[in-house]
């Protein structure tokens, strides 16, 4: 266990998942900035090709106001080359500093020594020991030559391990984080780091403030993108054909909870204008999206049709995260904060399901569309 620091003596047994859409309790000021983006092939600011494109290396929001003016250099510098190093938001790794440690500038016992009443040390409280068990893994502060079974991590390149020291902490933050999945789901991995929903919400508040800079969106579309990318399916209809050609547009622009764009959207947002785009009006929510229908097996999935998630506000029966299928097992999707829109596989993200919109009973194709 980590991020002991705070609340975090508290545990409970409830996992939460992809932040998204509506209802996010808490969350609607979050908004991701824009993440630059080049339709040139060079996909995300700070990562190129499949890698980038499909979430294995992301873009890096600008720093807000906020954030230029109330984390110490040192540390968004550590926390911006970290993020840019490890494929993760910046902005996460910094909500967690600050929540954890402020940075570094609190005095609570374990933040610069020892470790606090769980066993948790340094700016970012990484188990060394206790109850937070030993996260780290070997001693606080080891060679960094020796060979240890946790996050443990030489960053600053001094030849030694660290956890009290910042760079090598946000490190090793960054390496859980990622162990705990959260490139396709953030909010599950930042409570792995502290079972608590309120932490994950504070830590994501935090996040989005951080992450409340300006942006910059040029268009692309899957014709810019590296030949490893999937391509889109063949489409049954021109109607999920113009809707998958609209997501595509999307790409690189960042998330925003509640957004509908044209700047910046949630995932129920780019659905919906997705559609609207082809002409057909879908409900606003994922949980609404997912009422709609109508349902498609698995096994009958088409280019167009929508994939569903339970997501962080949602259940089986209400998915709180919803992506476009464009065909091979990848769909599109607007997916957190401090993530751009981006293609990302779905099969193994476990889908509560899948809905097809243009087959709805309310719905009528022209002939062109249907494919006549």
């Amino acid at each position: 266990m980590m991020g002991t620091g705070g609340e975090s003596g508290r545990s409970r047994g409830v996992v939460i998942a992809v932040v998204c859409a509506a209802g996010l309790l808490g969350l609607g000021l979050i908004v991701a900035p824009m993440l630059l983006f080049a339709g040139s092939g060079v996909l995300f600011e700070s990562g190129s090709g499949c890698s980038a494109a499909r979430g294995g290396s992301t873009g890096q929001p600008p720093p807000s106001q906020q954030a230029q003016d109330s984390i110490p250099a040192n540390y968004l510098a550590i926390f911006k080359a970290t993020g840019r190093k490890y494929g993760i938001p910046w902005v996460i790794l910094a909500g967690i500093g600050k929540v954890e440690s402020n940075d570094g500038r609190t005095t609570l016992p374990g933040v610069h020594s020892g470790s606090n009443a769980f066993g948790a040390a340094g700016p970012m409280q990484i188990g060394i020991g206790g109850a937070a068990g030993n996260t780290w893994g070997g001693a606080p502060v080891h060679p960094a030559g020796e060979r240890v079974d946790g996050v443990a991590t030489d960053a600053n390149h001094d030849g030694v391990a660290s956890v009290y020291e910042p760079a090598d902490a946000v490190a090793g933050a960054a390496k859980y984080l990622l162990a705990h999945g959260v490139l396709d789901n953030v909010s599950a991995a930042i409570f792995a780091y502290n079972h608590l929903e309120s932490y994950v919400q504070t830590v994501e508040s935090w996040a989005g403030t951080y992450a409340a800079g300006g942006f910059s969106v040029s268009p692309v579309t899957l014709d810019d993108a590296p030949d490893c990318l999937p391509g889109v399916g063949q489409t049954a209809n021109s109607a999920a054909g113009t809707a998958i050609a609209f997501a595509e547009q999307q790409l690189g622009k960042p998330y925003q909870w509640g957004g509908t764009g044209p700047d910046a959207y949630d995932c129920s947002g780019l659905v919906m204008m997705a559609y609207r785009a082809a002409g057909i009006d879908i409900p606003r929510t994922s949980q609404e999206q997912w009422t709609w229908g109508p349902r498609v097996p698995a096994s009958q999935v088409e280019p167009g049709d929508l994939a569903f998630f339970v997501g962080s506000d949602g259940t089986v029966a209400a998915p709180g995260h919803v992506g476009i299928v464009i065909g091979g097992g990848f769909m599109i999707e607007a997916y957190a904060t401090g993530f751009p829109i981006r293609v990302a596989p779905y099969r193994d993200r476990d889908p509560v399901g899948f809905t097809r919109p243009w087959a709805h009973r309310g719905v009528v194709l022209t002939g062109q569309e249907s494919g006549a």
